[in-house]
């Protein structure tokens, strides 16, 4: 039995009070409608339609090379008119799944429940539900007597008495299609919302003597829409929590997860610590036995294994085992850190390769440079790698010493072993075991105070 999924991501977000749509807003580093789709696949539900409105091409190119199936939903009348909207994708499929891409707490194996009561009671439609203690906004599941469904009715319609009812309507439901869209053609939209709602075909199933079934989910967090930027936080909040468990259950120690934020798809390999105040975001990858923060930002980054951070920013760079970071460094994009390299205190590398066992122990800026190994780079350094119009590159060959504040004045190859004398403002290429020595003389002026004074 086929069973494809329908996603509704058409809706403005009129209550994020934003630019772009709702569904395309981050959580835990990832757009809203992207954890729609992870939950959706891996409940093991390979073709999937997303129903989409305006800014549509904002959403495509979250999911740019996905076979991704759309349908357009020009106007905004309602969830049953959306659905109908994806009926030539779906029209020859047994079963449809339709979710809704504002819940990116949903996880897959509440989907696969869900699918599995559906088939299982031989439904012809389940509507998924919970219950939770604060029901406003929220559409009712009303029941007979048998408990057996009677009918969903919106917040706007509901009496004072069913607004009492704390089963809630998730907005997930499993429908065998070629009777669901039976029943979407003879919606009507006699409502508060004078929307075509989806929730009433389920009444007219009923009505036709077909078997409707309400599945109730424990996982009241999987249903958990956003239509504010509170309820983003929200999300956001719970998202992190069950990222830090999931790491912690892999053998990572998280000191203090309340103050520490991961993104959804940043790995981290065994027995590394993370101390408070980190956060971690993107595509990073960090590896085993490394000690990260505390009060360090790393984002789409790669950390070997035993490495150091302390109190450091890392952006869009590659680190290698046994590194150390910190405190207070700053690696920007492109910069490559090979084996066993020490970076130091107030430190900015940027798109610069820096050999193994190399060290900038502290307040230099290296960026647009290639260091060999074992290359030592002394206090207050700058390759001088901007001249008003181009960037150039500075080459430091292996076993290179360079002298405090010295200045590289770019383009520049320092050849290996040299050595640069502090001070020095470098502006040709050194030759190989060679000291580069370049100060202006040092003059006295005797009796300078005496003068000074009586001027």
């Amino acid at each position: 039995m086929v069973c494809s999924a329908v996603i509704l991501a058409a809706g403005k977000g009129v209550r994020m009070r934003s630019h772009i749509p709702k569904v395309i807003h981050r959580v835990a580093g990832v757009p809203m409608i992207k954890h729609v789709v992870n939950a959706v696949s891996q409940a093991g539900i390979d073709k999937i339609t997303l129903v989409v409105g305006q800014q549509s091409e904002l959403i495509k190119d979250i999911f740019a090379g996905q076979e991704i199936n759309y349908a357009v939903q020009a106007e905004q009348l309602g969830t049953g008119h959306a659905l109908l909207q994806a009926s030539s994708q779906v029209e020859h499929d047994d079963m449809v799944l339709v979710v809704a891409g504002d819940t990116p707490l949903l996880q897959a194996k509440t989907l696969q429940q869900l699918i599995a009561h559906h088939r299982n009671t031989q439904a012809v439609a389940t509507v998924l539900s919970t219950i939770i203690d604060e029901p406003y906004g929220y559409g009712r599941i009303v029941r007979e007597e048998s408990g057996q469904l009677a009918r969903i009715v919106e917040e706007k319609d509901a009496s004072p008495e069913e607004k009492r009812i704390f089963e809630i309507n998730s907005g997930m439901y499993c429908l065998q299609v070629k009777e669901a869209f039976a029943a979407l053609q003879k919606l009507g939209a006699s409502n508060a919302q004078g929307e075509y709602y989806l929730t009433d075909i389920l009444e007219i199933i009923k009505n036709n003597g077909q078997k409707v079934e309400v599945f109730l989910t424990e996982a009241r967090d999987d249903i958990y829409g956003i239509n504010n930027r509170e309820q983003l936080a929200r999300a956001e909040k719970i998202m992190r929590q069950r990222k830090n468990f999931e790491l912690m259950m892999a053998g990572v120690t998280i000191i203090d997860p309340e103050t520490t934020f991961i993104d959804s798809e940043v790995k981290i390999g065994m027995d590394t610590i993370i101390y408070p105040f980190t956060i971690i975001e993107g595509q990073s990858i960090i590896g085993e036995s490394c000690l990260i923060g505390p009060s360090s930002y790393l984002n789409d980054s790669l950390v070997g294994d035993h490495v150091i951070i302390e109190n450091s920013r890392i952006k869009e760079a590659e680190i290698g085992d046994e590194c150390n970071i910190g405190p207070f460094a700053y690696l920007r994009p492109g910069a490559v850190l090979h084996r066993g390299v020490k970076v130091g205190d107030f430190v900015e590398i940027k798109k610069s390769i820096i050999g193994s066992g190399s060290k900038v122990p502290h307040l230099s800026y290296v960026g647009d440079a290639e260091l060999g190994n074992d290359v030592n780079v002394g206090a207050g350094t700058i390759t001088c790698n901007y001249d008003g119009k181009n960037k150039w590159i500075t080459i430091l060959e292996d076993g290179v010493f360079i002298g405090s504040n010295t200045n590289l004045v770019a383009p520049v190859r320092i050849g290996k072993n040299a050595v640069t004398g502090a001070g020095s403002t470098i502006t040709r290429d050194v030759p190989a075991d060679s000291l580069a020595v370049e100060r202006a003389s040092q003059k006295h002026i005797e009796d300078y105070s005496r003068k000074k004074e009586r001027t």
